[in-house]
């Protein structure tokens, strides 16, 4: 004979028999919630210690406790903590762009960058290593500007074989610009591309943020500049070792390009794209 009244009344989940289920959600970045209590909508952009954090589409933020009373498309959900692991972000590489995947670097092309000295290098490969090994590109140091026009009689650019070049004080009426034009005029100006930073020597374009200091010591025409810096300095200064070691203080404080002068980032960058494209 059947039961006109069901099962027993008392037994357990007789409350919530026939009650439609509420889905759980992750709570993901990215996810657009809606909370029921006050209409304020927004994407997750974060969950720590049972709350999730939402940003509307102002840019306000606002947390709230994990659970029910939540709305996705109008329909009530509860949000549950992810199980997904977190997304890293981009790797980025000490010049600040975005590092390839892990990869051979590839080979070398025949166009490069031509630095004054070996500073110079130590300094670009340092900030900018990753970026050249992915385009294949070379960086050489020349011991100086004057050295440039032998340098391009024995090794001619071309086409194929460009050449990109950083000056130090590359500024009106200085002899590094003279040089610079006088090339640039000349049968290689085609294939070469020769930019600068307005500083006597690189060790200028480290920051004195990054050093500690509240500016670089102004050095007395006629005195290296190297010598006058570290004696400026309080640092020794009597042989090339102390200068080694001088600049290898220096660039330890080099970590990425937030450490150098921007009228140096700029120019490395154009060089790397004149001697890639």
């Amino acid at each position: 004979m059947d039961d006109r009244y069901g099962t027993d009344v008392l037994a357990s989940g007789w409350r919530t028999q026939g009650r439609p289920t509420v889905p759980r959600i992750e709570a993901v970045p990215g996810l657009v919630v809606e909370v029921a209590a006050d209409g304020y909508c927004g994407a997750v952009i974060g969950v720590a210690s049972g709350l999730v954090e939402l940003e509307d589409r102002v840019g306000r933020r606002r947390l709230f406790q994990l659970g029910p009373g939540f709305l996705v498309d109008g329909a009530d959900v509860v949000l549950v903590v992810t199980t997904a692991a977190p997304a890293r972000a981009p790797k980025r590489t000490a010049s600040g762009s975005f590092a390839a995947p892990e990869a051979r670097a590839r080979v070398a092309r025949a166009s490069r960058i031509l630095v004054e000295g070996k500073h110079d290098a130590e300094l670009v490969e340092k900030v900018w290593g990753d970026d050249l090994r992915a385009e294949g590109v070379v960086v050489e140091f020349l011991q100086g500007i004057d050295l440039l026009p032998a340098a391009l009689d024995a090794e001619p650019p071309s086409a194929e074989r460009r050449y990109g070049v950083l000056v130090d004080h590359l500024v009106p009426g200085s002899k590094e610009t003279r040089i610079a034009e006088a090339i640039e005029r000349g049968p290689h100006g085609r294939h070469i591309r020769i930019v600068g930073h307005p500083y006597v020597d690189v060790w200028q374009c480290v920051t004195p943020k990054a050093m500690g200091i509240a500016r670089w010591p102004d050095v007395p025409r006629g005195t290296d500049i190297k010598v006058g810096t570290c004696r400026a300095l309080g640092w020794p200064a009597e042989t090339p070792a102390d200068l080694a070691r001088a600049w290898q203080r220096i660039l330890a404080r080099v970590s990425s390009y937030r450490d150098l002068d921007p009228a140096l980032l700029g120019r490395v960058e154009e060089l790397i794209d004149f001697v890639a494209d």
